[in-house]
Formats: structure tokens, C-alpha cells, sequence
């Protein structure tokens, strides 16, 4: 299954330019992946040696925010990207989508789905997941209770053999393939409980399954910052927001920051995003939609303050499209 690339990007960057912006590297990939679980491992030494103290808090925080974002490499494993070698992006994606309770597989189709039909109600497989938000359940969503929730939920269900009928991406062979998988992590998980009960032991709570769930509104800004309230149409550059951030977060996020030129050239490496960033922008002539990631969520908090999401909407300015009018 190839990624999908907008016919509109091909026109707007140089073959010559996107061949050379496209070369992964197991290097950099490799790089990216330690230094996230060198830090995660480091937080996590700091959590222990500080439980039952004051700084326990902040660091339980901080370690949460961590294992969340590493779905942003797992997200790059979907489109074998963040490594050159295949294989690596699949053996460390099936790692961190257990980790983050996302079957990996699963995440893959589901993902091209939405990169093939972003913004198109009836295709894009986030759209068809989530249906249109209003205010309260865009933000229990973005708390991260109805997130896990479905995580949660669909794993299962998926692991006795109902995968959700808007799935229709799912050819018969890849669905035999996610109902393995789901089976594999639901296994896992209930040899984790298993372990932590015979050891009486609340080591994956403290250091992995508290601190995520705690912590996943953090990565909703990344999440729900990426399309919500731009154009229902088919276009990269107008209906996929790039969120603007220090270097800290553009590191968390694998400089998923970058969203739309992300979007537009879904071959693209991570380290190669804000190369092509400055070369979509500089062929434009404007900027691209962006926003700061709070200022994001502001845009759209406000046009939900004025009515729900609609279905079908024209193109339009970032803090109105997608809500119907007051």
C-alpha cells in the first residue's frame, strides 16, 4: 500500500528537490528513536527515586508526556519512514504500538485511509471514527477520557473479530491481520496484569499506564491541532494546519509540527519536514495554515462555542470552517 501525495504539492515543489528531501536514514532514525527512549528511561529513574516526595508529581507529568509522545515514531513506523530499513520500522512500530495500545497494523491501514481522503466525511478514516464534534465532546476527547476509552474498547473488540464496519479500507487478508495482531497485544496486556498481581506489584501503573493516561491531553494538542477547523476539501495546503513550537516539542513530535507539508509528501522523512516546510512556503509565496498550539485549540474552542462541526463546508478562514454559523 503506497502513501498517498497531493497532486496539488507535485506542482508546488521540484522532483529533483523532493527525491533528495525523501532519502531515510537508519542513522537519524536510529538517533531520534534513542535519544526519545533515553529520556523516557531517565524520567522514569527520576520517578522512582523521587516516589513518595513532593517532586514525584512534576516527574510522573513529565515521564507521561514522554511515552505519549512517542506515538509520533510510531506514526512515522506506519509510513516506514523514520528508518530506511523496512524491518526496522515495523519491529520498532509493533514496539511502540504496544506500548501506546495501538495496534500497529491496525494504525498503519487505518492512517493511509486518512491520509488518502483527509477532510472528506465519507473517506477519511478519522472522520469516520470520531463523527462531528460539538463542544462537550471535543473536549472530553481532548482530556483524553473518551480517547482511551476508544483505544481501549476497539482493541478488543478487534481482538474477537469485530472490526468497525467503516473500515472498509480492510481487504480480507489485512483484516485477518489486525485481528492477529489485537490478539497478540490483548495477550500482552493481560500477561502484564498477570505479572503485576503475582508480584503485587504496581510498577506498570506507576511507570507506564498512570503517567500516559494522565498525560494524553498534552498529546491531544498535537492531535487535534493537525486539521480541526480547516477546509472540508481536498487539499493539503489548505486543510492540514502546521503548529508552531520550540525546538523542544518539534523533537517530542518528530517534527510532526510540520502537518502540512507532512500531509502533502507523506514519503518525506521526519528530519527532512522543516527543509520541506521552507520549500513549500517559499514556492507558495504565503504562509501555509498554521498556528501556535494553544492558539490552535482557541480557534477551535471558539468556533465550537458557535455550533457543532458540519458535515459539508466551503473553504474558508481557519476559526470558521467546520462550525456552522451563529
Amino acid at each position: 500500500m503506497e502513501d498517498w501525495v497531493a497532486k496539488r504539492g507535485l506542482s508546488v515543489v521540484d522532483s529533483k528537490k523532493l527525491k533528495e528531501l525523501s532519502r531515510r536514514s537508519d542513522v537519524k532514525g536510529l538517533t531520534q528513536w534513542f535519544s526519545h527512549l533515553a529520556a523516557i528511561a531517565a524520567s522514569g529513574t527520576a520517578l522512582h527515586f523521587a516516589w513518595g516526595g513532593w517532586w514525584a508529581a512534576p516527574l510522573f507529568l513529565m515521564h507521561g508526556v514522554l511515552i505519549n509522545c512517542l506515538y509520533a515514531g510510531h506514526h512515522e513506523m506506519t509510513h516506514w519512514t523514520a528508518f530506511k530499513t523496512r524491518r526496522l520500522n515495523d519491529i520498532f512500530g509493533a514496539v511502540t504500538g504496544f506500548l501506546s495500545i495501538y495496534p500497529f497494523y491496525w494504525d498503519r491501514w487505518f492512517h493511509f485511509a486518512h491520509h488518502r481522503h483527509t477532510m472528506i466525511w465519507e473517506k477519511d478514516a478519522e472522520l469516520l471514527a470520531r463523527g462531528p464534534y460539538d463542544l462537550k465532546s471535543y473536549l472530553l476527547y481532548a482530556s483524553g477520557l473518551t480517547y482511551w476509552w476508544g483505544r481501549i474498547r476497539r482493541t478488543f473488540l478487534v481482538a474477537i473479530g469485530n472490526t468497525p464496519a467503516y473500515a472498509t479500507w480492510l481487504n480480507d487478508e489485512q483484516k485477518a491481520v489486525v485481528i492477529r495482531e489485537a490478539r497478540f497485544y490483548v495477550a500482552g496486556y493481560l500477561a502484564v496484569i498477570a505479572a503485576s498481581l503475582i508480584f503485587q506489584s504496581w510498577a506498570a501503573v506507576i511507570f507506564w499506564i498512570g503517567p500516559m493516561f494522565a498525560t494524553k491531553a498534552f498529546h491531544q494538542l498535537q492531535n487535534l491541532g493537525e486539521h480541526t477547523m480547516l477546509a472540508f476539501v481536498p487539499d493539503t495546503l489548505e486543510n492540514t494546519r502546521t503548529l508552531k513550537g520550540p525546538a523542544v516539542m518539534r523533537w517530542l513530535m518528530w517534527n510532526m509540527s510540520f502537518h502540512t507539508a507532512h500531509h502533502t509528501f507523506p514519503g518525506v522523512p521526519f528530519h527532512a519536514l522543516p527543509a520541506l516546510h521552507q520549500e513549500i512556503e517559499a514556492a507558495l509565496g504565503h504562509p501555509v495554515p498554521s498556528a501556535g498550539y494553544i492558539e490552535a485549540q482557541v480557534i477551535i474552542l471558539k468556533a465550537l462555542l458557535r455550533g457543532p462541526e458540519t458535515v459539508r463546508r466551503e473553504p474558508g478562514s481557519q476559526d470558521s470552517v467546520g462550525a456552522e454559523p451563529a
